[in-house]
């Protein structure tokens, strides 16, 4: 087992309201609580972008993706500055009951990741947020309060973060969110790519401290999107279709292309190596990100055109 490490900071009453909570649900509550947490997870996330970017809405796609993508790359900057351990870590009384890692020990901390701030929460925020902003529907809206507040809470009834963690989670999601909504109003079209090379020239910083495999992963997924987002309105242009079962066909593909170049890309290198926690391994982690990202947001919506010559055919 890994040496724990990082820091130790809570207000007392952090700890209670956790015990409280897992004291009112008991366990049997908490396993279902606990299902409000993979409406924060990383495949729903996908799932979402997807479904309008390769799907029914490319330009709310790039939008959400873009809130989505600059979330849970600062999530990692924060907590590499921060390095805050897990509630259970340090309070006994607190149970684990949903880790990060199910395959690692609960203590393993370079598996478990640090606390402070929530990505669950703040991904709640960002991807039903962004939605709501966009579509300025009532149920929407109604969506993007309801629903990071229960991710929020499940967060903290499992035992895995700190009220703190939750809250600027929240904030964090949300001040992304109305950031991207100025810059994307404000800033002219032809200019965007300016924008966005600068905005990832920040998110880089990352590489000079940053020491977990999370950070590289998703500077690699927002560095990805952003080029072939570009690659997209220089070369593709690809439309959006309103028909479901060509929607479904295309994230099935999309996520197919996606996983397949992360899979592929890594069998040149071992499984220690990929393993080390080295900056050459989290090197290649960002660059099989990167290429996954723009392969099937850039370069896999190239086969739309030819497929809906052929759904017109068959027509």
């Amino acid at each position: 087992m890994e040496a724990l490490a990082g820091n130790t900071f809570y207000f007392d009453f952090e700890v209670a309201v956790l015990e409280f909570l897992q004291k009112i649900f008991g366990e049997s509550a908490v396993n279902i609580v606990s299902l409000f947490s993979a409406f924060g997870e990383e495949i729903v996330l996908i799932l979402i972008m997807g479904f309008f970017y390769w799907g029914c809405d490319k330009k709310l796609g790039r939008y959400i993706a873009k809130c989505i993508l600059l979330g849970i790359v600062i999530n990692p900057m924060i907590k590499n500055i921060f390095l805050r351990r897990r509630p259970y870590f340090d309070n006994p009384q607190i149970k684990c009951l949903r880790p990060l890692d199910k395959s690692a020990d609960l203590y393993d901390i370079a598996a478990q990741g640090y606390s402070f701030p929530s990505a669950h929460s703040a991904n709640g925020v960002t991807a039903y947020g962004a939605i709501a902003k966009y579509k300025k529907n009532k149920i929407f809206t109604a969506i993007a309060v309801i629903v990071p507040l229960l991710v929020g809470l499940s967060r903290m009834t499992v035992g895995v973060h700190y009220p703190t963690d939750v809250a600027f989670g929240w904030l964090m999601g949300l001040a992304i969110v109305l950031i991207v909504d100025i810059a994307e109003k404000k800033i002219p079209e032809e200019k965007k790519w300016i924008a966005d090379i600068i905005l990832f020239a920040v998110c880089c910083v990352g590489f000079f401290y940053c020491k977990t495999d999370d950070y590289y992963t998703c500077v690699g997924l927002f560095g990805g999107f952003l080029l072939a987002q570009e690659f997209d309105r220089r070369v593709v242009n690809f439309r959006s279709t309103q028909k479901p079962l060509r929607v479904i066909l295309r994230v099935i593909g999309g996520v197919v292309v996606f996983y397949a170049f992360t899979v592929l890309l890594k069998l040149p290198f071992s499984k220690e190596f990929l393993a080390s926690g080295t900056f050459p391994a989290f090197l290649v982690r960002f660059f099989r990100y990167f290429v996954a990202a723009f392969m099937s947001l850039g370069v896999y919506p190239m086969l739309y055109a030819k497929c809906d010559k052929f759904w017109k055919e068959e027509a």
